[in-house]
């Protein structure tokens, strides 16, 4: 999920409105809060049809937190740090928050436990377009899409049997850290490419990799046999930095390395010199530390690395279907009701 502001909202011109349930407020009007302004307008007219909004029209945190001010709800919409500081500056009266991403690693979870402040955030409607961009990656990093690219612009087309040969994805072992519902819609993918077999690693053995032939292996396992491994797991102080240049040596010379969970779960200046050195083959990140991607940094030097700004939820869709939970969350606690989509903290 992406953790910098949304910057989707002009392109979206044909997209319809989001499916706000009925609420009854017992004919108050809450006060809410929406930390960004690059939504589309006629979403938040909808919430301003049975409610007082206040929409954050700067980018800074201090914006943020003065935006928040008073607020009995809000719609927490960028990735800047959720804590007590936030939540102090919102006031004892806040109810709820709900973020509109499937990651958590940039709340404190248990300050709004402490403080009995309902939690949510919009899981499984990121499944499909992660999974999406996972595979995309996977294809441009096997194939050499960048760097083919750079040969282009550099006039060092060949044409020649054994130029620029790649990857190839069927009959391969398929390797998934984090088996949850990113993974799993990745393996859905994946069947279409005929690959050999699916190795899978996390906290606990899964049921539902029983029922899709998936086996389960410890990560160095997984490592040394996959020709492909994607990245899908939550980041947390388990899983940061858990690539690092001990694990990276353990993949194959001929792996692909793919990343669409959060970049502190790689050890970046390890992943630049595995890339470099030819300790694997290529790699596909659509997220990275940090983020924004500084303009210097080596990744981007690197012929053998394909990296997106982190697109992982950025379609028509996505937006419309999480910007409607995130809003369902919030509005549901302030008639009284349920969280729709609740945080639990595994």
């Amino acid at each position: 999920m992406r953790t910098g502001v949304v910057r989707l909202a002009r392109a979206l011109p044909k997209m319809l409105d989001p499916p706000l349930q009925q609420h009854n407020f017992g004919g108050r009007r809450p006060k809410l809060a929406v930390t960004c302004a690059d939504i589309p307008v006629r979403y938040i007219d909808l919430l301003k049809q049975n409610c007082d909004v206040t929409v954050c029209q700067g980018t800074s945190r201090a914006d943020i937190l003065r935006t928040i001010a008073g607020a009995e709800g809000i719609l927490w919409l960028t990735g800047d740090r959720l804590d007590a500081e936030a939540l102090d500056s919102a006031g004892q009266q806040l109810k709820v928050v709900s973020t509109m991403t499937s990651g958590m690693d940039y709340v404190d979870a248990c300050e709004f436990t402490k403080r009995a402040i309902a939690l949510g955030h919009t899981p499984k409607v990121v499944n499909d377009p992660v999974a999406d961009i996972a595979i995309g990656l996977m294809l441009a990093a096997a194939r050499r899409f960048h760097e083919g690219r750079l040969k282009i612009a550099t006039g060092e087309w060949e044409m020649r049997p054994q130029w620029m040969l790649g990857q190839d994805v069927p009959g391969s072992t398929v390797g998934i850290v984090g088996f949850g519902g990113i993974g799993q819609t990745i393996l859905k993918r994946l069947k279409g490419f005929d690959i050999g077999r699916c190795l899978y690693t996390g906290r606990s053995r899964k049921p539902e990799a029983d029922l899709v032939g998936a086996s389960y292996v410890d990560l160095a396992t997984l490592l040394r046999e996959s020709d492909f491994v994607f990245i899908a797991c939550p980041l947390t102080g388990e899983t940061a930095r858990m690539f690092n240049r001990e694990t990276l040596a353990l993949m194959k010379r001929s792996s692909v390395l793919i990343n669409v969970a959060r970049g502190g779960i790689v050890d970046q200046p390890a992943l630049v010199e595995a890339l470099r050195e030819g300790t694997i083959f290529a790699a596909g990140l659509d997220v990275m530390t940090p983020e924004p991607l500084d303009t210097n940094d080596p990744l981007l030097s690197l012929p053998n690395c394909v990296v997106v700004p982190h697109l992982g939820t950025a379609t028509q869709q996505s937006l419309l279907d999480m910007f409607a939970i995130t809003a369902n969350n919030v509005l549901s606690v302030l008639a009284g009701g349920p969280l729709m989509a609740p945080y639990q903290k595994g």
